[in-house]
């Protein structure tokens, strides 16, 4: 699906077609006969409009025919159905400035063009270098948005597995953890891009914009920061947690031995009292009592001994 924005009068008007000025936003679904078109009238090389239908494509920027791409990781909410996937992953989007136009194309719908889009009537698309430095602001905001919900839901987790130890809520932070990781890996790459950007100039930024430019790679950096904050927060707490029911399988196994000892020996007792052959005291009255107060002498003697070296 490809959508045309025109900015008149402060306001953002959809339109039919490409116009100078206007922006392009091509979402899914995805067909290549619009690709196809698309590069043939805004003059885009094919492969700059498909570059972003791979999820694994890396950050990076590059031009040709004076048609500049600027590829780079943005954060979505994962739609996948296996429970154990991740909550959040990114995905590259890419945006190109060409002749006329500023295009971005997505293979996942994502906030940070439904944030730019929101504020497009203030945009000036006459200067497309300033709405690829919006937009990259855009999805620098999402990060940090994201970022702060899965610290509120490793919160709530970690108290419910303080409360009861199960399953399901360990795999709930595993499934943040794995979100951690995707962020971390895609603001590394990103810091790396909007450096690389700035040092290069590749996009022609005057002073002001590389000011602005210099903002985002500071808010960048501070989203890749509450990143690997909150990664060594979960490591540290899955690691505490896996001591805590190390320490307790433990107990539960040292308390199941100190019981076995102490109603082996009674058992002990009671099955040579049971032996059909002569024994002391077999014709006595007392011959059923005599081996169960002896069992629960020696029952009593060895508890208090495991209670005085606190093995019980």
């Amino acid at each position: 699906m490809i959508q045309y924005f025109k900015n008149i009068n402060k306001q953002t008007i959809a339109i039919d077609k490409p116009e100078n000025g206007s922006w392009v936003n091509i979402l899914p679904p995805l067909k290549q006969e619009e690709f196809s078109e698309l590069s043939y009238n805004l003059d885009i090389p094919l492969d700059f409009l498909t570059d972003s239908l791979d999820i694994d494509e890396r950050t990076r920027f590059e031009e040709a025919d004076n048609v500049k791409l600027v590829v780079i990781k943005t954060p979505t909410e994962n739609n996948s159905f296996n429970e154990s996937d991740a909550y959040y992953i990114t995905i590259p989007i890419c945006i190109i400035i060409t002749h006329n136009q500023i295009v971005t194309v997505n293979s996942f719908e994502n906030g940070a063009i439904k944030k730019f889009l929101n504020t497009f009537q203030n945009r000036h698309p006459d200067n497309r270098k300033m709405m690829v430095l919006k937009i990259i602001e855009k999805i620098t905001q999402t990060y940090l948005e994201f970022l702060k919900e899965i610290n509120q839901r490793r919160n709530i987790f970690e108290q419910k597995l303080y409360a009861s130890s199960r399953n399901e809520h360990l795999l709930q932070l595993m499934r943040i953890q794995k979100s951690l990781v995707y962020f971390v890996t895609a603001l590394r790459s990103n810091e790396m891009l909007l450096m690389k950007i700035e040092r290069t100039n590749f996009l022609g930024l005057n002073d002001e914009e590389k000011e602005f430019m210099n903002d985002l790679i500071v808010d960048n950096s501070q989203a890749l920061e509450m990143a690997n904050i909150y990664t060594n927060i979960l490591s540290s707490t899955l690691d505490a947690f896996a001591s805590i029911i190390a320490n307790n399988q433990n107990e539960v196994l040292r308390r199941l031995s100190v019981i076995t000892i102490v109603l082996s020996l009674p058992v002990l007792v009671a099955s040579i009292y049971g032996m059909n052959v002569p024994i002391p005291y077999s014709h006595s009255p007392f011959a059923f009592y005599i081996p169960v107060f002896l069992s629960l002498v020696i029952s009593l003697v060895i508890g208090w001994f495991f209670l005085k070296k606190k093995l019980f």
